[in-house]
Protein backbone atom coordinates (compact mmCIF):
# COMPACT_ATOMS: atom_id res chain seq x y z
CA UNK A 1 0.00 0.00 0.00
CA UNK A 2 1.23 3.77 -0.98
CA UNK A 3 0.75 5.05 2.79
CA UNK A 4 2.98 8.19 1.47
CA UNK A 5 -0.13 9.12 -0.85
CA UNK A 6 -2.84 7.83 1.48
CA UNK A 7 -1.33 9.83 4.11
CA UNK A 8 -1.63 12.93 1.61
CA UNK A 9 -5.40 11.73 1.14
CA UNK A 10 -6.03 11.79 4.56
CA UNK A 11 -4.71 15.28 5.28
CA UNK A 12 -6.40 16.60 2.71
CA UNK A 13 -9.31 15.49 3.76
CA UNK A 14 -9.38 16.75 6.85
CA UNK A 15 -8.42 19.98 5.51
CA UNK A 16 -12.27 19.75 3.51
CA UNK A 17 -10.59 19.04 0.04
CA UNK A 18 -12.36 16.11 -1.59
CA UNK A 19 -10.11 13.69 -3.04
CA UNK A 20 -9.70 10.57 -5.12
CA UNK A 21 -6.62 7.99 -5.95
CA UNK A 22 -5.13 7.80 -9.14
CA UNK A 23 -3.58 5.41 -11.34
CA UNK A 24 -0.87 4.83 -13.62
CA UNK A 25 -1.78 7.07 -16.70
CA UNK A 26 -3.42 10.27 -14.02
CA UNK A 27 -6.32 7.82 -14.65
CA UNK A 28 -9.11 7.08 -11.69
CA UNK A 29 -10.05 3.82 -10.38
CA UNK A 30 -14.16 3.06 -9.41
CA UNK A 31 -15.62 3.77 -6.18
CA UNK A 32 -17.07 0.75 -5.35
CA UNK A 33 -16.41 -2.69 -6.34
CA UNK A 34 -19.67 -3.14 -8.32
CA UNK A 35 -17.26 -0.39 -10.72
CA UNK A 36 -14.27 -1.77 -10.52
CA UNK A 37 -12.90 -2.78 -14.00
CA UNK A 38 -15.51 -0.34 -15.38
CA UNK A 39 -18.05 -3.05 -15.06
CA UNK A 40 -21.12 0.05 -14.60
CA UNK A 41 -20.64 0.83 -18.47
CA UNK A 42 -19.07 4.40 -17.77
CA UNK A 43 -16.78 5.59 -20.81
CA UNK A 44 -13.70 3.63 -21.09
CA UNK A 45 -11.11 5.76 -19.81
CA UNK A 46 -13.23 6.34 -16.51
CA UNK A 47 -12.74 10.23 -16.15
CA UNK A 48 -16.24 10.98 -16.24
CA UNK A 49 -19.00 9.25 -14.35
CA UNK A 50 -20.81 6.82 -16.24
CA UNK A 51 -24.29 4.83 -15.54
CA UNK A 52 -23.86 2.17 -12.85
CA UNK A 53 -26.10 0.87 -10.02
CA UNK A 54 -24.76 2.64 -7.26
CA UNK A 55 -26.74 5.61 -5.38
CA UNK A 56 -24.50 7.62 -7.09
CA UNK A 57 -21.60 8.29 -9.37
CA UNK A 58 -19.02 7.02 -8.23
CA UNK A 59 -16.03 7.44 -11.34
CA UNK A 60 -13.70 10.76 -11.62
CA UNK A 61 -14.17 13.94 -9.99
CA UNK A 62 -17.87 12.35 -8.79
CA UNK A 63 -16.20 9.68 -6.60
CA UNK A 64 -13.62 12.82 -4.76
CA UNK A 65 -14.74 12.85 -1.20
CA UNK A 66 -13.49 14.23 2.30
CA UNK A 67 -14.91 10.93 4.24
CA UNK A 68 -11.91 9.27 5.80
CA UNK A 69 -14.49 6.03 6.17
CA UNK A 70 -14.64 6.05 2.22
CA UNK A 71 -10.85 6.83 2.29
CA UNK A 72 -9.25 4.31 4.45
CA UNK A 73 -12.70 1.94 3.68
CA UNK A 74 -12.78 -1.89 1.89
CA UNK A 75 -13.85 -0.14 -1.20
CA UNK A 76 -10.56 1.81 -1.83
CA UNK A 77 -8.12 -0.37 0.55
CA UNK A 78 -6.79 -1.84 -1.98
CA UNK A 79 -6.92 0.79 -4.83
CA UNK A 80 -3.97 2.12 -2.56
CA UNK A 81 -1.77 -0.51 -3.42
CA UNK A 82 -1.76 0.29 -7.06
CA UNK A 83 -2.46 4.17 -6.58
CA UNK A 84 0.00 6.37 -8.70
CA UNK A 85 -1.28 9.75 -7.58
CA UNK A 86 -3.77 11.62 -5.52
CA UNK A 87 -6.28 13.95 -7.23
CA UNK A 88 -9.12 16.37 -5.65
CA UNK A 89 -11.89 18.14 -7.16
CA UNK A 90 -11.51 21.90 -7.18
CA UNK A 91 -14.59 22.57 -8.01
CA UNK A 92 -15.99 21.28 -4.65
CA UNK A 93 -14.06 23.64 -2.73
CA UNK A 94 -14.81 26.53 -5.24
CA UNK A 95 -11.41 27.19 -6.77
CA UNK A 96 -10.51 26.84 -10.30
CA UNK A 97 -7.51 25.59 -11.73
CA UNK A 98 -5.68 27.43 -14.89
CA UNK A 99 -3.73 23.76 -16.38
CA UNK A 100 -0.37 25.10 -18.46
CA UNK A 101 1.07 22.63 -20.09
CA UNK A 102 4.01 23.65 -22.19
CA UNK A 103 6.78 26.41 -21.69
CA UNK A 104 4.81 28.69 -24.30
CA UNK A 105 1.45 28.93 -21.94
CA UNK A 106 3.26 29.68 -18.99
CA UNK A 107 4.60 32.53 -20.62
CA UNK A 108 1.72 33.66 -22.34
CA UNK A 109 0.38 32.87 -18.32
CA UNK A 110 2.69 35.36 -16.59
CA UNK A 111 1.91 38.22 -19.68
CA UNK A 112 -1.72 37.74 -19.49
CA UNK A 113 -3.28 36.82 -16.02
CA UNK A 114 -2.86 38.43 -12.63
CA UNK A 115 -0.32 36.33 -10.54
CA UNK A 116 -1.39 33.57 -7.97
CA UNK A 117 -0.26 30.30 -6.15
CA UNK A 118 1.38 28.21 -8.83
CA UNK A 119 2.50 24.68 -8.47
CA UNK A 120 5.25 22.79 -10.81
CA UNK A 121 3.69 20.28 -13.07
CA UNK A 122 5.94 17.80 -15.07
CA UNK A 123 5.96 20.44 -18.39
CA UNK A 124 4.77 23.27 -17.14
CA UNK A 125 2.40 25.08 -13.95
CA UNK A 126 -0.59 24.86 -12.41
CA UNK A 127 -2.36 28.51 -11.66
CA UNK A 128 -4.64 28.19 -8.72
CA UNK A 129 -7.90 30.82 -8.31
CA UNK A 130 -10.26 31.23 -5.84
CA UNK A 131 -13.71 30.91 -7.39
CA UNK A 132 -15.67 27.91 -9.36
CA UNK A 133 -16.32 28.15 -12.89
CA UNK A 134 -17.15 25.56 -15.89
CA UNK A 135 -14.22 23.36 -17.08
CA UNK A 136 -13.32 23.41 -20.35
CA UNK A 137 -10.70 21.60 -22.18
CA UNK A 138 -7.74 23.50 -25.05
CA UNK A 139 -8.98 27.25 -24.65
CA UNK A 140 -5.70 28.09 -26.16
CA UNK A 141 -2.99 25.88 -27.16
CA UNK A 142 -1.43 23.96 -23.47
CA UNK A 143 -4.03 25.91 -21.56
CA UNK A 144 -6.90 23.76 -19.99
CA UNK A 145 -9.49 24.98 -17.61
CA UNK A 146 -10.33 22.50 -14.22
CA UNK A 147 -12.56 23.47 -11.95
CA UNK A 148 -16.00 21.95 -12.03
CA UNK A 149 -16.95 18.39 -13.01
CA UNK A 150 -13.01 17.47 -13.44
CA UNK A 151 -10.29 16.60 -11.38
CA UNK A 152 -6.82 17.43 -10.98
CA UNK A 153 -3.77 16.20 -9.79
CA UNK A 154 -2.51 17.46 -6.19
CA UNK A 155 1.14 18.12 -6.70
CA UNK A 156 1.85 19.98 -3.28
CA UNK A 157 0.26 23.51 -1.89
CA UNK A 158 2.51 25.46 -4.26
CA UNK A 159 4.08 29.21 -3.82
CA UNK A 160 1.97 32.37 -3.73
CA UNK A 161 -1.06 33.88 -2.81
CA UNK A 162 -4.12 32.55 -3.70
CA UNK A 163 -5.66 35.30 -5.81
CA UNK A 164 -9.73 35.59 -6.68
CA UNK A 165 -10.86 34.24 -9.83
CA UNK A 166 -10.02 37.12 -12.86
CA UNK A 167 -12.44 37.66 -15.61
CA UNK A 168 -9.49 37.42 -17.47
CA UNK A 169 -9.90 33.83 -17.09
CA UNK A 170 -13.17 33.65 -17.10
CA UNK A 171 -13.25 35.34 -20.65
CA UNK A 172 -11.77 31.83 -22.03
CA UNK A 173 -14.27 30.13 -22.43
CA UNK A 174 -16.72 32.59 -24.08
CA UNK A 175 -17.11 31.38 -26.94
CA UNK A 176 -17.15 27.42 -25.29
CA UNK A 177 -20.84 25.95 -24.77
CA UNK A 178 -21.33 26.20 -21.08
CA UNK A 179 -25.14 25.69 -18.99
CA UNK A 180 -24.00 28.51 -16.72
CA UNK A 181 -21.35 31.45 -17.60
CA UNK A 182 -21.96 35.27 -17.92
CA UNK A 183 -24.64 36.35 -19.22
CA UNK A 184 -24.81 37.46 -23.05
CA UNK A 185 -27.17 37.63 -25.09
CA UNK A 186 -29.03 34.96 -26.75
CA UNK A 187 -31.39 34.86 -29.97
CA UNK A 188 -33.32 31.62 -30.64
CA UNK A 189 -33.85 30.32 -33.79
CA UNK A 190 -36.31 32.37 -35.77
CA UNK A 191 -35.57 35.77 -34.26
CA UNK A 192 -36.56 37.29 -31.72
CA UNK A 193 -35.53 38.20 -28.38
CA UNK A 194 -34.64 34.81 -25.95
CA UNK A 195 -37.83 35.16 -23.65
CA UNK A 196 -35.52 34.01 -20.71
CA UNK A 197 -33.32 37.53 -21.17
CA UNK A 198 -36.44 39.30 -20.22
CA UNK A 199 -35.22 40.35 -16.32
CA UNK A 200 -38.55 39.51 -14.57
CA UNK A 201 -39.02 36.02 -16.03
CA UNK A 202 -35.72 34.92 -15.35
CA UNK A 203 -35.50 36.41 -11.57
CA UNK A 204 -39.35 35.02 -11.01
CA UNK A 205 -38.10 31.87 -12.05
CA UNK A 206 -35.01 32.24 -9.66
CA UNK A 207 -37.13 33.41 -7.12
CA UNK A 208 -39.29 30.93 -7.15
CA UNK A 209 -36.81 28.26 -6.97
CA UNK A 210 -35.22 30.00 -3.92
CA UNK A 211 -39.05 30.21 -2.30
CA UNK A 212 -39.13 25.97 -3.21
CA UNK A 213 -36.18 25.26 -1.78
CA UNK A 214 -36.28 27.36 1.55
CA UNK A 215 -39.69 26.39 1.99
CA UNK A 216 -39.35 22.68 1.78
CA UNK A 217 -40.98 20.65 4.86
CA UNK A 218 -38.73 17.62 4.76
CA UNK A 219 -36.67 16.03 1.48
CA UNK A 220 -34.56 18.97 1.36
CA UNK A 221 -31.79 16.71 -0.58
CA UNK A 222 -34.21 15.45 -3.31
CA UNK A 223 -36.13 18.91 -3.34
CA UNK A 224 -32.84 20.58 -3.96
CA UNK A 225 -31.69 18.43 -6.76
CA UNK A 226 -35.32 18.45 -8.52
CA UNK A 227 -35.34 22.44 -8.54
CA UNK A 228 -32.02 22.41 -9.76
CA UNK A 229 -33.25 20.12 -12.33
CA UNK A 230 -36.40 22.49 -13.42
CA UNK A 231 -34.32 25.73 -13.38
CA UNK A 232 -31.91 23.91 -15.60
CA UNK A 233 -34.70 22.45 -17.95
CA UNK A 234 -35.63 25.73 -18.78
CA UNK A 235 -32.82 28.33 -18.45
CA UNK A 236 -30.02 25.85 -18.63
CA UNK A 237 -29.81 25.52 -22.51
CA UNK A 238 -30.03 29.34 -23.74
CA UNK A 239 -27.46 30.75 -21.95
CA UNK A 240 -29.71 33.19 -19.59
CA UNK A 241 -27.92 31.63 -16.25
CA UNK A 242 -24.67 33.45 -14.57
CA UNK A 243 -22.67 32.58 -11.50
CA UNK A 244 -24.54 34.77 -9.35
CA UNK A 245 -27.86 32.84 -10.41
CA UNK A 246 -26.44 29.56 -9.51
CA UNK A 247 -24.87 31.43 -6.11
CA UNK A 248 -28.03 32.33 -5.48
CA UNK A 249 -29.79 28.48 -5.54
CA UNK A 250 -26.74 26.94 -4.03
CA UNK A 251 -27.21 29.55 -0.66
CA UNK A 252 -30.81 28.79 -0.47
CA UNK A 253 -29.95 25.55 -0.28
CA UNK A 254 -27.01 25.60 2.47
CA UNK A 255 -29.79 27.35 4.84
CA UNK A 256 -31.63 24.35 4.31
CA UNK A 257 -28.25 22.31 5.92
CA UNK A 258 -27.03 21.39 1.87
CA UNK A 259 -23.34 21.84 1.97
CA UNK A 260 -21.39 22.63 -0.80
CA UNK A 261 -20.43 19.47 -2.02
CA UNK A 262 -24.11 18.57 -1.69
CA UNK A 263 -24.87 21.56 -4.08
CA UNK A 264 -22.35 20.95 -6.32
CA UNK A 265 -23.12 17.36 -6.62
CA UNK A 266 -27.40 18.06 -7.17
CA UNK A 267 -26.19 20.61 -10.07
CA UNK A 268 -23.40 18.36 -12.01
CA UNK A 269 -26.45 15.21 -11.80
CA UNK A 270 -29.30 17.42 -12.96
CA UNK A 271 -26.93 18.67 -15.90
CA UNK A 272 -26.27 14.53 -16.77
CA UNK A 273 -29.77 13.83 -16.68
CA UNK A 274 -30.86 16.57 -18.88
CA UNK A 275 -27.76 15.55 -21.20
CA UNK A 276 -26.04 19.04 -20.71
Amino acid sequence: MSTRLLSVALDLATRRVPVLPLRAGKVPFGNCPACRDNACGGRPNMKTPGPCTCPHPCHAWAAATTDPAVIIGPAWAPVWKQAAAVAYHPGGIRLTVVDLDHADAVAWARLTLPATRTVPTTRGEHWIYRGAMPSVNAVRDGVDIKSTMVYARWLGPGTGTMTALPDAVRALIVKKPSPVRPATATVPAGGGECRHRTPAYLERGIAMAEHRITEAASGVHVTVYRTFLAVLSVHGRCGCLTDSHAARLFAAAQTRGENARHCVDAWSNALTALGM
